[in-house]
């Protein structure tokens, strides 16, 4: 229980939520899994502050950048193509991004799990 405490508290910008899901997460998995979804996990995670700032760039011209990151690829090119829905779509990325970021993570995390749980 220790060692899964440190795992996730090397994260610097945890929310709640995030902590909720990865207690959750690695209940049911041996230490080594643990560890490797640790492992897993980090290396996909992306920080609020990022994202943030990546959405800031939408000003000056690279609108959709965070949704690239993000996965959102069709999105991302909307955003690129439109100037972020004319700076509309950029400033609802801005008040959003900690939930963006929370439901990426989220899928990292259950992709995470399912590798570890393949491992012995």
């Amino acid at each position: 229980m220790n060692m899964q405490q440190g795992n996730y508290m090397n994260f610097t910008d945890m929310t709640p939520e995030e902590m909720g899901f990865l207690q959750q997460a690695t209940a049911g998995l041996t230490e080594s899994q643990t560890s490797y979804f640790y492992m897993v996990y980090s290396s996909k995670r992306k920080a609020s502050q990022e994202i943030l700032l990546l959405t800031l760039l939408g000003f000056v011209g690279f609108a959709g950048i965070q949704r690239f990151v993000l996965g959102q690829i069709g999105m991302g090119i909307v955003y690129f193509l439109t100037i972020g829905f004319c700076w509309i779509g950029t400033i609802v990325d801005l008040v959003n991004n900690k939930s963006l970021v929370l439901k990426y993570n989220k899928d990292r995390a259950y992709e995470s799990h399912r590798m570890a749980m393949m491992t012995p």
